[in-house]
């Protein structure tokens, strides 16, 4: 390996340059555990947890694994209306636009929001702290100095997340000890926090050189890897190793369901889209009906606002067996997509360290 690999994996106390993606919701502690038992950084997603979830998550996956992990968490926007919820109006438009899916699934339609849409960062990062995770991640901003002081009073190394040059110089600056440049082929959302999304799509085989040219620290490549090649593409880039979402979510030992896993092997490059429609924040995932009938409503509401309201049917969607009517996050690299089993992605990707 490379200076900068070993760099990598000293720092964070791995074997293998190979970071699993935080799936938001679709975590296992399995999958997690299985990762870092193999070598790599295994991570999980806390987005909608509050404190007792994350102590309860920190706990299992101890228990299954003495490996470093790594706990990840988004950071609030400007424009989360989180303490500013829709007007009643324009929750009740909401609902009325997805009302067709809730009757199909059987389930009611909210008619009033929730006391809150998601735990305050706060209440969530006092949790990490008291977890103390060899790693933890951020996605959608810059920490605090804050937040990085009391990371690094506990031990805790800290990964932050760029879509763009500019948010990454900007993470170098906050003092994180790594970069994850994630381009515009990754699955899920979009975390751009310097400007939209639609302003920051820049591609990885462009983005990865650029990032590391501009920082300080290690450069993790994300979006688009899948096979040793993504992985010896993106080190010859000047990457020190690899974040890899959607080759772990396919496999059996992630949290998603069979219908999400069936989509991933059957979704072409070119069928993947960035929407709002599922959750108000752009995402990259299949196109399904769901996607394309909330984009001709017209009727989108921001996030998390939208995310809350299209869950109250996705869930029952889930549980009916109906992939038309859930979020099927995914990759450019879906096809690339092909072993259920944790073990046999990373021991395909490993085998792109040493080319």
């Amino acid at each position: 390996m490379t200076n900068r690999t070993t760099d990598l994996t000293s720092m964070l106390g791995i074997d293998h340059p190979i970071v699993l993606g935080p799936f938001g919701g679709l975590s296992s502690v399995e999958l997690t555990a299985a990762v870092s038992e193999l070598g790599g950084l295994g991570s999980y997603g806390l987005y909608g947890y509050d404190a007792s979830r994350i102590a309860e998550t920190a706990v299992a996956i101890r228990a299954a694994t003495g490996r470093p992990f790594n706990l990840n968490v988004w950071l609030p926007l400007t424009d989360d209306p989180t303490d500013a919820p829709l007007a009643a109006g324009d929750f009740e438009a909401t609902g009325d636009a997805l009302r067709p899916f809730f009757d199909e699934v059987g389930v009611p339609v909210p008619t009033e929001p929730p006391e809150r849409y998601l735990p305050s960062f706060e209440e969530q990062w006092q949790a990490v702290l008291e977890a103390r995770p060899a790693v933890a991640s951020f996605v959608f901003g810059v920490p605090s100095a804050e937040v990085v002081e009391s990371a690094r009073a506990r031990g805790i190394r800290l990964l932050g997340t760029a879509t763009s040059v500019d948010e990454a110089v900007a993470l170098d600056a906050s003092g994180v000890d790594a970069i994850v440049a994630t381009g515009l082929e990754a699955g899920g959302h979009r975390v751009s926090f310097l400007r939209q999304p639609e302003q920051s799509l820049v591609g990885s085989i462009s983005l990865i050189p650029q990032v590391v040219d501009a920082v300080s620290v290690p450069v993790i490549a994300a979006g688009g890897i899948a096979d040793r090649r993504g992985v010896a593409a993106a080190l010859a880039l000047g990457a020190a190793g690899v974040q890899v979402g959607t080759a772990f979510l396919r496999t059996r030992q992630s949290a998603t369901n069979d219908g999400h896993r069936d989509a991933i092997g059957a979704t072409a490059a070119h069928e993947t889209v960035l929407t709002r429609a599922m959750s108000g924040r752009l995402a990259r995932g299949a196109r399904n009906r769901a996607v394309s009938e909330i984009e001709a409503s017209g009727v989108i509401a921001p996030f998390p606002v939208q995310n809350w309201m299209t869950g109250g049917f996705r869930v029952e969607a889930i549980r009916q067996g109906r992939a038309d009517l859930q979020s099927l996050w995914m990759g450019q690299s879906a096809p690339l997509a092909v072993h259920d089993d944790v073990r046999e992605v990373f021991e395909e990707l490993a085998a792109g360290l040493a080319r």
